[in-house]
């Protein structure tokens, strides 16, 4: 193993990569489920799988977001530094 230290580049593309993982698990939940609530409840129409389909994809996107930006997250306060003179 090296020693060296990992580069901000390499956080980035780990953030995105957990973001692309989320959204395809969040979105093939959300699908299953429409698919389950359209034969089950809705005798076999196509509105359920995209509706449930489209709020795993919103919500693997709201994650993302918050772990690109963690300000959005709800409750969190942004303190500025002070300049030490």
């Amino acid at each position: 193993m090296s020693s060296t230290p990992a580069s901000s580049e390499h956080g980035v593309v780990q953030k995105y990569d957990r973001c692309l993982a989320d959204l395809i698990v969040k979105s093939g939940i959300g699908f299953g489920v429409g698919v389950v609530a359209s034969v089950i409840f809705f005798r076999r129409r196509a509105w359920p799988i995209a509706l449930t389909t489209g709020f795993g994809a919103g919500i693997s996107y709201a994650d993302c977001d918050r772990s690109f930006n963690p300000a959005r997250i709800p409750g969190t306060r942004i303190i500025p530094s002070t300049e030490s003179k």
